[in-house]
């Protein structure tokens, strides 16, 4: 695993390490890149993040539906 914040990466051995980097703000990735955690010392919680992010994609889906629909109407 790798630490990640801004330009600095740090490659990650034990738990301890991980939980450490998280609360001083860095993400954690595995070793092929992919996100693994967010840091909750982030302003906006990724959790947060990524509920809004859902519910906006959902959202988008039923406007182009009903627009779908509206121009079928016409």
């Amino acid at each position: 695993m790798k630490a990640k914040k801004e330009n600095k990466i740090y490659k990650i051995v034990t738990e301890e390490e991980k939980n450490r980097y998280l609360k001083e703000g860095f993400d954690i990735y595995d070793d092929s890149g992919k996100l693994l955690e967010y840091s909750p010392a982030k302003k906006i919680a990724y959790s947060e993040y990524a509920k809004l992010l859902k519910e906006n994609e959902e959202l988008k889906a039923k406007l182009k539906a009903l627009g779908t629909k509206n121009k079928a109407g016409d």
